[in-house]
């Protein structure tokens, strides 16, 4: 009896134990990327400089918790490639590479998070190599406790090589200007090409007047995209076979027209291989062009050959890689004789010693221009917001900073006596930013006046702010910031009072009123016909043509256009 309740006392603790010992983590799976797919343009035989590269870059993604911190080793063989290609360290190497006949080796002492360069080829057709001939490249990895995703490249010798020729456009513009957009492209490849897409973007203040059945008309997602916000995209799927050495125009015209609210804008235009144009989407695809978003007409844009002659002995149409992208778009940058007209809005409050109060502080654009710094996204304009006396801040929205009197730096955001706050790279015409600052007011103004602030707004000086030069009309760029307060008691500390704001319709400067009602703290405030919740997330913008949205004190704006109807 004794051995048999050792025996179970026995089993109990091995039991125990394992129960005890921790389960290993599974090794970290690690994915190494590269192209689906890279063409070669063909050796030019005898003489001349040899062939050009094509660069080819492999990365590793580790989207795992941590870093991994032991040695890794990559590898590429080189074997396929023997008649096919030759290969050359590229400049730009994110690992410890080494090249030989046989082998790309490449070593990490440790892995980062993220994603990042493991090597990169460059490519050039061999002598002797048959055009169409195709050989895999693969790159692998190993370590210790880990798993690496391999990564194949098909390299091609040859392709179709669409080239997008550059029009002749005036940017220089006034509102409402049109001129014809020219489209010619050649295929200077080895290869024809079923169908290609025409991709046209336009900025928000410049557009297409043509619309065509064969061409869809969409905006760029803001959640997607938000750094290309303000661009709308025409896509038309010219179906038909593009013969190498060939040249084409297309049969029917497009129209660029500079809107009303035009000023600072951007247009590209560019033809790819249908299928294989750039990743439209952060999925990573290259979708076919989608025409589901018709317009209405029966209108079809379509491309003709123009005279001349396709090269002899080039091949047939293939599901082939473009050979070099970089040729296939132009791009240009209008400029346009415009203003923005940016007024500051004066702000009247009204409370007692310890009430808190909403203030909506800041500007709107009278226009006639949006105006939009989609390259440099530096900021548009900075509103300067000097506190009453007898007033503190108690609550700071983003995108705005506490300063000193001077305008110099200082640490403490909560009851600085000046603030700053600034814009993302968007305004767009008729629009209203607004921060939702709260303010406690400690003690009445001197002499039983009102206590007298200011909010001004134009561009960043590192005391302030200077007018802009686009802005017509800088009596406005400044206004006052009034709070009327009356000895009393102090209300609750569970309550805060919140200003109704209201906005003028007509152009000109209009006034916030507040009141000194008691409210809850998350009680909304309203201004121009839309509710601010008084979140300190971000400055409340304002206005029906467009949205715009703080997000870590960076600014997002979507344009609410009808598809083509960008004038």
């Amino acid at each position: 009896m004794r051995k048999r309740i050792s025996l179970l006392a026995a089993c109990g603790l091995v039991a125990l134990g394992l129960a005890a010992t921790p389960a290993h983590a599974a090794d970290p799976v690690f994915t190494l990327t590269g192209p689906a797919e890279t063409g070669l343009r063909p050796h030019p035989g005898q003489g001349g400089d040899g062939p050009r590269k094509t660069s080819v870059e492999f990365r590793l993604v580790n989207d795992t918790a941590a870093a991994f911190g032991r040695a890794s080793t990559f590898t590429i063989d080189l074997a396929p490639l023997k008649g096919i290609a030759d290969v050359a360290l590229g400049d730009h190497q994110g690992s410890d590479c080494a090249l030989t006949a046989a082998a790309v080796t490449c070593k990490r002492p440790a892995l980062s998070r993220g994603e990042t360069t493991v090597v990169e080829l460059d490519l050039g057709a061999a002598k002797g190599s048959a055009l169409g001939a195709t050989a895999d490249l693969t790159l692998t990895g190993k370590a210790e406790g880990a798993t690496f995703k391999p990564v194949t490249t098909k390299v091609r010798v040859g392709g179709p090589d669409l080239v997008m020729d550059r029009a002749k456009l005036r940017t220089e513009q006034k509102p409402g200007d049109k001129q014809a957009l020219p489209v010619v492209f050649a295929n200077e490849g080895t290869e024809s090409v079923n169908g290609v897409v025409l991709e046209i973007r336009t900025t928000h203040g410049m557009g297409l007047v043509e619309q065509y059945d064969n061409c869809s008309y969409s905006e760029d997602p803001v959640q997607d995209q938000p750094w290309n916000t303000g661009w709308s995209t025409v896509q038309c799927l010219l179906e038909g076979e593009y013969e190498a050495g060939a040249v084409y125009g297309l049969d029917g015209s497009l129209t660029l027209r500079a809107a009303p609210h035009a000023f600072i804008d951007s247009l590209t235009y560019a033809v790819y291989a249908n299928g294989s144009q750039p990743q439209t989407s952060r999925s990573g695809r290259a979708d076919k062009a989608d025409t589901s978003q018709k317009a209405a007409g029966g209108k079809q844009l379509t491309a003709q050959a123009r005279p001349g002659k396709a090269k002899a002995g080039a091949g047939a149409a293939a599901e082939s890689v473009d050979l070099d992208l970089r040729n296939n778009r132009q791009e240009f940058d209008f400029r346009t004789k415009n203003t923005a007209d940016l007024v500051a809005w004066p702000v009247s409050l009204a409370g007692k010693p310890g009430d808190t109060v909403r203030a909506e502080i800041g500007f709107r654009n009278n226009g006639p221009a949006w105006v939009a710094y989609l390259r440099s996204a530096e900021s548009v304009a900075r509103t300067d917001f000097v506190v009453p006396a007898g007033a503190k801040v108690t609550k700071v929205p983003a995108g705005c900073r506490g300063v000193n009197a001077d305008g110099s730096d200082r640490e403490q955001a909560l009851g600085a006596p000046r603030y700053f706050c600034s814009t993302g790279h968007v305004v767009g015409e008729k629009e209203q930013v607004g921060y939702p600052f709260e303010l406690r007011i400690e003690q009445p103004g001197t002499g039983g006046s009102p206590a007298a602030g200011s909010v001004a707004v134009g561009q960043w000086t590192p005391q302030g702010t200077r007018g802009q030069e686009w802005d017509p009309n800088h009596a406005n760029d400044k206004a006052t910031v009034v709070i009327d307060a009356k000895g009393g008691t102090t209300p609750s500390p569970t309550a805060t009072t919140s200003p109704t704001a209201t906005t003028s319709p007509t152009p000109g400067a209009s006034a916030a009123t507040g009141s000194a009602t008691p409210a809850a703290s998350s009680g909304a405030t309203a201004h121009g016909g839309l509710a601010s919740t008084g979140s300190s997330v971000g400055p409340l913008v304002l206005g029906g043509a467009a949205l715009l949205v703080a997000a870590g004190g960076g600014l997002v704006l979507a344009f609410r256009r009808k598809a083509g109807s960008h004038a």
